[in-house]
């Protein structure tokens, strides 16, 4: 079957050396750290491992300030929004709203069932008496007041008993404490001050509406800015009103509660602050870090490709281990650099081939213009110009090949892919490639399926690995011999197979045939191909995610010694 020719070689290609060479890069362990004395970027590498240093990571320091505004932002909202302030408020207002209606209720209780009472005379009911039975809180003062304002007696609960515990507080936390209140100050400068007013005009101001019958509430503050809260709530007696009790709040309670609070805040805060520092150093540790390892890897070997540092390997950082974006971009740049490299290394044998292919026409083409000098035979002359023609073909031919097969890479990448039918190609192809094997005398078979199979892809590239195949395998057959095209869907691929009835691939080249400039042909045919078809053919078919394979027909394929009927190519595509 089909052997693509390489010609007569007179003496082995040149293989590269697999000695390392400045700028390679090694995958894995199977680095060599050079000397670090000299190697001050490995230095850097190793530096940069451990908790990472934020001078040097602006990724860490980005984490860290990204993590800590989130909580700033937060416990701001808490402190701006002061939800437990307006529960303390609610809470501190029902409680004297309580305490009023119970001294309201002694006073009702010792009033008498019968006769006039007169609060202000002292009629039926003392009030200071009254007053002095009731337990008053710490820092309360209670005012009762008769049907026309005036104040009979009033009532204060021990002075300072009342102080919110505000030693928990920290110099942290009282630094904090005075910042926000500060920017709290400048933000709230555009609201209208609350006004100033001693606690028995806060009580007179509720008077009239407890007065009229009702429970009323007000707030103001007192001569220092402190919140006070009073409360108003009638004397009842027979439906009659015969007085007011009024009771205010001690000054600035609520201001000292919320402050406690608000510390209480500040210090979870300052601790939220220090562990989120913790885990945002973790954090940037590992991402930071071996990001900055890759960083460093591609770098150094930027600097000494560009020789302006030692030679020597750098060593990509095998972080496959990782569940994470970052062990992707591991195995991504670990196959990408191992992919340049296999590339580079297929380059250069690539090359050296070329030059190796090239010699042996130039070579001969050099003996021929040297004998037709000294030939004085005209029939001499005339075989040393066609040696010379065979030659020069031979060398547009191999040039021609070797600059399809260099551009071949970028052109697949360039192409767009197009939906096409898979048979109707190869039925256009066995039409014209039919009547070349017929004037060869060699049967042409086609056996296609009738539905079309639609598959994606490079339709001219593909349509270029079945010509080579066809060609190929005509190019072995003798007259009376055939060859056979066939498909087959098969799932989620198709099988496109080429046999013919030639002599078969010996067995020690089944492996080789795939490869650049390999050729096993007959002299007869020295020379008329490159030995890149089916390189190219192959490249094409992995190209489009496919595979390829080259085998024997045989009677039987349990005796692998019996001699071959054919060869056979199969190529496999996705559908």
């Amino acid at each position: 079957m089909t052997v693509i020719p390489r010609g007569i070689m007179t003496e082995p290609a040149p293989r590269r050396s697999t000695a390392p060479r400045s700028g390679d890069v090694l995958l894995g362990e199977d680095w060599v750290s050079p000397d670090p004395q000299s190697d001050p970027g490995q230095q850097a590498g190793r530096g940069r491992r451990g908790i990472v240093a934020l001078n040097r990571s602006p990724l860490a320091r980005k984490i860290i300030i990204f993590n800590l505004l989130a909580l700033v932002v937060l416990v701001a909202g808490v402190l701006f929004l002061n939800p437990f302030r307006d529960s303390l408020v609610l809470q501190r207002e029902q409680g004297l709203v309580t305490e009023a209606r119970l001294v309201a209720d002694v006073f009702e209780a010792r009033m008498p069932g019968t006769g006039a009472v007169n609060m202000a005379a002292g009629d039926g009911i003392d009030v200071a008496e009254t007053l002095a039975l009731v337990d008053i809180a710490p820092g309360v003062e209670v005012f009762v007041f008769d049907t026309f304002g005036t104040l009979l007696v009033s009532a204060t609960g021990a002075a300072g008993a009342g102080d919110v515990d505000t030693g928990r507080s920290t110099v942290i936390t009282d630094f904090l404490n005075a910042v926000w209140e500060t920017v709290s100050g400048v933000l709230s400068s555009g609201s209208e001050p609350a006004t100033q007013i001693e606690t028995e005009g806060l009580a007179r101001d509720v008077y009239a509406q407890a007065r009229a019958g009702e429970t009323a509430v007000n707030t103001g503050r007192d001569a220092e800015g402190g919140a006070v809260f009073a409360v108003a709530t009638p004397v009842w007696r027979a439906g009659e009103v015969l007085g007011v009790v009024a009771i205010t709040s001690a000054a600035g309670e609520i201001d000292r509660l919320v402050r406690y609070e608000r510390e209480q805040i500040l210090q979870m805060f300052v601790i939220a602050l220090l562990v989120s520092i913790g885990l945002s150093l973790v954090l940037a540790s590992t991402i930071a870090n071996p990001l900055s390892d890759l960083a460093a890897a591609a770098e150094l070997g930027r600097d000494r490709d560009a020789r302006k540092m030692a030679p020597g390997r750098v060593r990509i950082p095998d972080l496959t281990a990782r569940p994470d974006e970052i062990g992707r971009l591991s195995v991504a740049m670990r196959g990408m650099v191992a992919a340049l490299y296999d590339r580079i290394d297929a380059n250069e044998q690539f090359a050296a081939d070329v030059a190796h292919e090239i010699k042996n026409p130039l070579a001969s083409l050099r003996s021929a213009v040297g004998t037709l000098r000294i030939a004085k035979r005209d029939d001499q002359r005339e075989r040393l110009l066609e040696v010379i023609d065979h030659d020069v073909r031979r060398l547009d031919r191999l040039v021609s090949d070797i600059s399809n097969a260099s551009r071949l890479d970028s052109e697949l990448v360039k192409e767009e892919e197009e939906e096409f039918n898979l048979l109707k190609t190869l039925s256009n192809l066995g039409e014209y490639l039919g009547q070349q094997a017929g004037e060869k005398g060699v049967d042409f078979i086609t056996d296609l399926p009738p539905e079309p199979i639609m598959i994606r892809g490079l339709e001219a590239r593909l349509a270029q690995v079945f010509v080579n195949l066809i060609t190929n395998a005509v190019s072995f057959c003798e007259d009376g011999d055939a060859v056979r095209v066939w498909a087959r869907r098969r799932e989620n691929r198709v099988l496109v197979v080429v046999e013919d009835t030639g002599p078969g691939i010996p067995e020690q080249a089944l492996t080789k045939v795939f490869k650049r400039f390999y050729s096993e042909r007959p002299v007869a045919q020295f020379g008329d191909h490159s030995g890149l078809g089916l390189a190219i053919s192959k490249q094409i078919v992995e190209a489009h995610g496919g595979v390829i394979w080259a085998e024997n027909i045989r009677p039987t394929h349990a005796d692998i010694t019996s001699e071959p009927l054919g060869a056979r190519f199969v190529v496999g595509l996705p559908v």
